[in-house]
Protein backbone atom coordinates (compact mmCIF):
# COMPACT_ATOMS: atom_id res chain seq x y z
CA UNK A 1 0.00 0.00 0.00
CA UNK A 2 1.95 3.44 -1.13
CA UNK A 3 0.09 6.34 0.63
CA UNK A 4 -1.40 8.80 -1.61
CA UNK A 5 -2.77 11.80 0.41
CA UNK A 6 0.57 14.20 0.53
CA UNK A 7 1.13 16.37 3.69
CA UNK A 8 -2.22 16.13 5.52
CA UNK A 9 -1.01 19.20 7.09
CA UNK A 10 -1.18 22.40 5.98
CA UNK A 11 1.51 25.77 6.80
CA UNK A 12 0.13 28.73 7.79
CA UNK A 13 0.56 31.89 6.05
CA UNK A 14 2.34 33.76 8.25
CA UNK A 15 4.78 31.15 9.67
CA UNK A 16 7.17 31.36 11.21
CA UNK A 17 4.47 32.80 13.95
CA UNK A 18 7.87 33.49 16.70
CA UNK A 19 11.11 34.49 16.09
CA UNK A 20 14.23 36.14 18.04
CA UNK A 21 13.44 38.87 16.88
CA UNK A 22 9.96 38.40 19.03
CA UNK A 23 12.30 37.74 21.89
CA UNK A 24 13.17 41.01 24.47
CA UNK A 25 16.66 39.60 24.58
CA UNK A 26 19.57 38.81 22.69
CA UNK A 27 18.79 35.13 22.06
CA UNK A 28 20.13 32.63 19.23
CA UNK A 29 16.90 30.64 18.95
CA UNK A 30 13.39 29.77 19.68
CA UNK A 31 11.87 26.49 19.01
CA UNK A 32 10.53 23.34 19.74
CA UNK A 33 8.34 24.56 22.34
CA UNK A 34 5.24 23.00 24.04
CA UNK A 35 1.51 24.79 23.80
CA UNK A 36 -2.14 24.69 25.39
CA UNK A 37 -5.22 26.72 25.93
CA UNK A 38 -5.47 28.47 29.36
CA UNK A 39 -8.68 30.60 30.29
CA UNK A 40 -9.36 30.88 26.55
CA UNK A 41 -5.80 32.17 25.55
CA UNK A 42 -2.74 30.33 24.00
CA UNK A 43 0.08 29.39 26.18
CA UNK A 44 3.06 28.55 24.76
CA UNK A 45 5.81 27.60 26.74
CA UNK A 46 8.94 28.80 24.87
CA UNK A 47 11.85 27.01 24.49
CA UNK A 48 14.88 29.70 23.78
CA UNK A 49 18.42 28.79 22.90
CA UNK A 50 20.86 31.75 24.70
CA UNK A 51 23.95 33.30 22.65
CA UNK A 52 26.01 31.37 25.00
CA UNK A 53 23.89 27.95 24.22
CA UNK A 54 22.70 27.38 27.38
CA UNK A 55 18.61 27.28 27.36
CA UNK A 56 15.27 28.46 29.01
CA UNK A 57 11.90 28.23 29.24
CA UNK A 58 9.97 31.61 28.57
CA UNK A 59 6.02 31.76 28.63
CA UNK A 60 4.46 33.71 25.75
CA UNK A 61 0.24 34.29 24.78
CA UNK A 62 -1.90 35.04 21.96
CA UNK A 63 -5.35 35.65 21.56
CA UNK A 64 -5.25 33.85 18.84
CA UNK A 65 -2.34 31.63 18.61
CA UNK A 66 -0.84 33.13 15.51
CA UNK A 67 0.64 36.43 16.20
CA UNK A 68 1.09 39.04 18.62
CA UNK A 69 2.59 37.04 20.95
CA UNK A 70 3.29 38.57 24.69
CA UNK A 71 6.44 37.02 25.64
CA UNK A 72 7.90 37.43 28.94
CA UNK A 73 10.78 38.76 30.29
CA UNK A 74 11.98 36.20 32.65
CA UNK A 75 12.65 32.94 32.30
CA UNK A 76 10.86 30.15 33.86
CA UNK A 77 11.66 28.99 37.58
CA UNK A 78 10.63 26.04 38.99
CA UNK A 79 10.31 26.06 43.15
CA UNK A 80 11.97 22.98 44.54
CA UNK A 81 14.21 22.38 42.38
CA UNK A 82 17.44 21.87 43.96
CA UNK A 83 18.05 18.40 42.23
CA UNK A 84 17.32 20.11 39.25
CA UNK A 85 19.77 22.47 39.98
CA UNK A 86 22.27 19.37 41.57
CA UNK A 87 22.15 17.73 37.98
CA UNK A 88 23.67 20.93 36.03
CA UNK A 89 21.80 20.96 33.65
CA UNK A 90 20.04 22.65 30.75
CA UNK A 91 16.78 21.63 29.98
CA UNK A 92 14.61 21.55 26.57
CA UNK A 93 11.34 20.29 24.36
CA UNK A 94 8.53 20.35 26.88
CA UNK A 95 4.84 19.20 26.39
CA UNK A 96 2.44 20.54 28.74
CA UNK A 97 -0.74 18.47 29.21
CA UNK A 98 -3.81 19.45 30.51
CA UNK A 99 -5.21 16.89 33.62
CA UNK A 100 -8.62 17.82 34.45
CA UNK A 101 -8.92 15.00 36.98
CA UNK A 102 -5.99 17.07 38.86
CA UNK A 103 -7.11 20.88 37.57
CA UNK A 104 -3.24 20.93 37.03
CA UNK A 105 -0.79 21.62 33.85
CA UNK A 106 2.02 19.22 33.72
CA UNK A 107 5.28 19.34 32.17
CA UNK A 108 7.52 17.16 30.37
CA UNK A 109 10.99 18.11 29.44
CA UNK A 110 14.04 16.70 28.70
CA UNK A 111 16.92 17.55 31.23
CA UNK A 112 20.24 17.39 29.85
CA UNK A 113 23.41 17.09 31.44
CA UNK A 114 26.83 16.70 29.62
CA UNK A 115 28.44 14.22 32.61
CA UNK A 116 25.42 12.25 33.46
CA UNK A 117 23.04 12.40 29.91
CA UNK A 118 19.22 12.92 29.46
CA UNK A 119 16.70 12.85 32.20
CA UNK A 120 13.04 13.31 31.79
CA UNK A 121 12.00 16.15 34.12
CA UNK A 122 8.93 17.10 35.38
CA UNK A 123 7.05 20.15 36.82
CA UNK A 124 3.78 21.54 37.63
CA UNK A 125 1.14 24.63 37.41
CA UNK A 126 -2.32 26.08 37.87
CA UNK A 127 -1.84 29.36 36.38
CA UNK A 128 1.85 29.53 34.98
CA UNK A 129 2.89 32.20 36.84
CA UNK A 130 4.55 29.64 39.91
CA UNK A 131 5.85 26.21 38.92
CA UNK A 132 6.88 23.55 40.87
CA UNK A 133 9.52 20.58 40.24
CA UNK A 134 7.98 17.33 40.84
CA UNK A 135 11.19 15.30 40.08
CA UNK A 136 12.96 12.76 37.55
CA UNK A 137 10.83 10.32 35.90
CA UNK A 138 13.07 8.51 34.35
CA UNK A 139 17.10 7.35 34.29
CA UNK A 140 19.38 8.06 31.78
CA UNK A 141 19.75 8.27 28.49
CA UNK A 142 15.70 9.39 27.77
CA UNK A 143 13.79 12.41 26.44
CA UNK A 144 10.54 12.89 25.01
CA UNK A 145 8.31 12.25 27.83
CA UNK A 146 4.95 13.27 26.94
CA UNK A 147 2.06 12.51 29.50
CA UNK A 148 -1.51 11.42 28.21
CA UNK A 149 -4.29 13.90 29.22
CA UNK A 150 -5.86 11.22 31.25
CA UNK A 151 -4.98 8.33 33.90
CA UNK A 152 -5.60 4.98 32.28
CA UNK A 153 -6.58 2.16 34.45
CA UNK A 154 -6.04 4.58 37.37
CA UNK A 155 -2.21 5.38 36.46
CA UNK A 156 -0.51 8.37 35.30
CA UNK A 157 0.27 7.23 31.83
CA UNK A 158 3.20 8.25 29.64
CA UNK A 159 5.13 8.25 25.86
CA UNK A 160 8.98 8.51 25.82
CA UNK A 161 12.17 7.35 23.66
CA UNK A 162 14.88 5.55 25.25
CA UNK A 163 18.24 6.72 23.48
CA UNK A 164 20.61 4.12 22.51
CA UNK A 165 23.98 5.31 22.91
CA UNK A 166 25.40 3.91 19.45
CA UNK A 167 21.58 5.80 17.71
CA UNK A 168 19.97 2.43 17.70
CA UNK A 169 16.80 1.35 18.84
CA UNK A 170 15.48 4.72 19.87
CA UNK A 171 12.04 3.68 19.80
CA UNK A 172 8.68 5.03 21.74
CA UNK A 173 7.90 3.13 24.49
CA UNK A 174 5.18 3.29 27.44
CA UNK A 175 5.42 4.06 31.15
CA UNK A 176 2.95 4.12 33.86
CA UNK A 177 2.86 5.31 37.48
CA UNK A 178 0.64 5.35 40.52
CA UNK A 179 1.91 9.28 41.49
CA UNK A 180 4.70 10.54 38.82
CA UNK A 181 7.42 9.44 40.87
CA UNK A 182 7.95 5.44 40.79
CA UNK A 183 7.27 4.49 36.92
CA UNK A 184 7.45 0.96 35.74
CA UNK A 185 4.94 -1.23 33.65
CA UNK A 186 7.30 -0.01 31.22
CA UNK A 187 6.64 -1.75 27.22
CA UNK A 188 7.31 -1.16 23.49
CA UNK A 189 4.90 0.56 21.45
CA UNK A 190 6.47 1.56 17.95
CA UNK A 191 9.80 1.03 16.33
CA UNK A 192 11.79 2.57 13.21
CA UNK A 193 10.73 0.89 9.51
CA UNK A 194 13.82 0.26 7.56
CA UNK A 195 14.18 2.28 4.40
CA UNK A 196 11.31 4.16 5.35
CA UNK A 197 10.93 8.14 6.02
CA UNK A 198 11.35 6.98 9.72
CA UNK A 199 14.19 4.74 10.06
CA UNK A 200 16.81 6.12 11.79
CA UNK A 201 14.42 6.72 14.65
CA UNK A 202 10.76 7.89 15.99
CA UNK A 203 9.86 9.67 19.24
CA UNK A 204 6.76 10.85 20.65
CA UNK A 205 5.93 14.62 19.86
CA UNK A 206 2.40 16.16 20.42
CA UNK A 207 0.41 15.25 24.07
CA UNK A 208 -1.67 12.24 22.18
CA UNK A 209 -5.22 13.00 21.60
CA UNK A 210 -8.39 11.24 22.50
CA UNK A 211 -10.31 10.28 19.66
CA UNK A 212 -13.03 7.63 18.83
CA UNK A 213 -10.83 5.23 17.01
CA UNK A 214 -8.05 5.85 19.78
CA UNK A 215 -5.23 7.68 21.02
CA UNK A 216 -3.82 9.74 18.16
CA UNK A 217 -0.33 10.22 18.47
CA UNK A 218 1.34 12.77 16.60
CA UNK A 219 5.17 11.61 16.41
CA UNK A 220 8.55 12.40 14.66
CA UNK A 221 10.27 10.53 12.46
CA UNK A 222 13.94 10.94 11.32
CA UNK A 223 15.18 9.57 7.98
CA UNK A 224 19.35 9.11 7.55
CA UNK A 225 20.71 10.28 4.37
CA UNK A 226 24.10 10.84 3.08
CA UNK A 227 23.75 14.76 3.87
CA UNK A 228 22.43 14.18 7.38
CA UNK A 229 19.18 13.61 9.13
CA UNK A 230 15.76 14.71 7.91
CA UNK A 231 13.19 15.39 10.61
CA UNK A 232 9.29 14.92 9.69
CA UNK A 233 6.02 14.24 11.19
CA UNK A 234 3.75 11.16 11.05
CA UNK A 235 0.58 9.67 13.00
CA UNK A 236 -0.40 6.42 14.64
CA UNK A 237 -3.26 5.57 16.57
CA UNK A 238 -3.07 3.91 20.01
CA UNK A 239 -5.92 1.59 21.65
CA UNK A 240 -8.02 3.61 24.00
CA UNK A 241 -7.51 0.72 26.99
CA UNK A 242 -3.62 -0.56 26.31
CA UNK A 243 -2.26 2.50 24.48
CA UNK A 244 1.24 0.16 24.08
CA UNK A 245 -0.79 -1.49 21.32
CA UNK A 246 -0.93 0.24 17.61
CA UNK A 247 -3.61 0.35 15.83
CA UNK A 248 -2.83 1.93 12.77
CA UNK A 249 0.17 4.03 11.17
CA UNK A 250 0.45 6.25 8.45
CA UNK A 251 2.15 5.71 5.39
CA UNK A 252 4.00 8.92 4.05
CA UNK A 253 4.80 11.80 6.56
CA UNK A 254 1.90 13.93 7.04
CA UNK A 255 4.57 17.15 7.04
CA UNK A 256 8.42 17.45 6.02
CA UNK A 257 10.63 20.27 5.49
CA UNK A 258 10.52 21.92 2.75
CA UNK A 259 10.33 25.58 3.27
CA UNK A 260 13.67 27.90 3.39
CA UNK A 261 12.70 28.53 7.40
CA UNK A 262 11.95 24.36 7.67
CA UNK A 263 15.18 23.67 5.58
CA UNK A 264 17.90 26.13 6.96
CA UNK A 265 18.97 27.00 10.76
CA UNK A 266 21.26 25.45 13.65
CA UNK A 267 20.11 21.88 12.76
CA UNK A 268 18.22 22.25 8.53
CA UNK A 269 15.70 20.18 7.39
CA UNK A 270 14.02 20.00 11.05
CA UNK A 271 10.04 19.76 11.29
CA UNK A 272 9.60 19.12 15.61
CA UNK A 273 6.66 19.37 17.15
CA UNK A 274 5.82 19.34 21.50
CA UNK A 275 2.51 20.56 21.32
CA UNK A 276 -0.94 20.81 19.03
CA UNK A 277 -4.10 22.21 19.80
CA UNK A 278 -7.76 21.06 19.11
CA UNK A 279 -10.27 23.35 18.45
CA UNK A 280 -14.02 23.04 18.61
CA UNK A 281 -14.41 23.48 15.12
CA UNK A 282 -12.48 20.33 14.83
CA UNK A 283 -9.14 21.69 13.51
CA UNK A 284 -5.99 20.58 14.90
CA UNK A 285 -3.23 23.38 15.25
CA UNK A 286 0.27 21.49 15.45
CA UNK A 287 3.07 23.85 16.63
CA UNK A 288 6.58 22.50 15.56
CA UNK A 289 10.38 24.51 15.64
CA UNK A 290 11.69 24.12 11.71
CA UNK A 291 15.27 23.68 12.21
CA UNK A 292 15.56 24.61 15.64
CA UNK A 293 15.56 28.03 14.66
CA UNK A 294 11.55 29.26 14.73
CA UNK A 295 8.62 28.64 15.33
CA UNK A 296 5.80 27.47 13.35
CA UNK A 297 2.64 26.13 12.90
CA UNK A 298 0.45 23.79 10.64
CA UNK A 299 -3.22 22.84 10.85
CA UNK A 300 -5.24 19.89 9.50
CA UNK A 301 -8.76 18.71 9.82
CA UNK A 302 -8.96 15.67 13.38
CA UNK A 303 -10.76 13.72 10.41
CA UNK A 304 -7.72 13.87 8.04
CA UNK A 305 -5.11 12.92 10.47
CA UNK A 306 -7.27 9.76 11.76
CA UNK A 307 -7.51 8.64 8.58
CA UNK A 308 -3.78 9.29 8.23
CA UNK A 309 -3.10 7.56 11.49
CA UNK A 310 -5.21 4.52 9.99
CA UNK A 311 -3.47 4.39 6.69
CA UNK A 312 -2.06 0.75 7.51
CA UNK A 313 -3.80 -1.06 10.07
CA UNK A 314 -2.49 -2.95 12.68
Amino acid sequence: MISTRGEVLIRHPKNPIITIRDIPAPVNSVFNSGITKHEGKYAMMLRIEDLDRKQHFRMAWSENGIDNWRIQKNAIEFKGDKELRDYNAFYYDPRITWMPEDQMYYINFAVHSDRLGVRGGQARTRDFESFEWIGFGTTPDCRNCVLFPEKIDGLYTRLDRPHGKDGTRNYIWLSQSPDLVFWGKSRFVAGTREHWWDDAYVGPGAVPIKTSKGWLNIYHGVYRSCSGMIYRLGTMMLDLKDPSKVLGRCGGYVLGPRESYERAGDVPNVVFTSGAVVEDSGEVRVYYGGADTVMCVATARLDDLIASAMEYPG
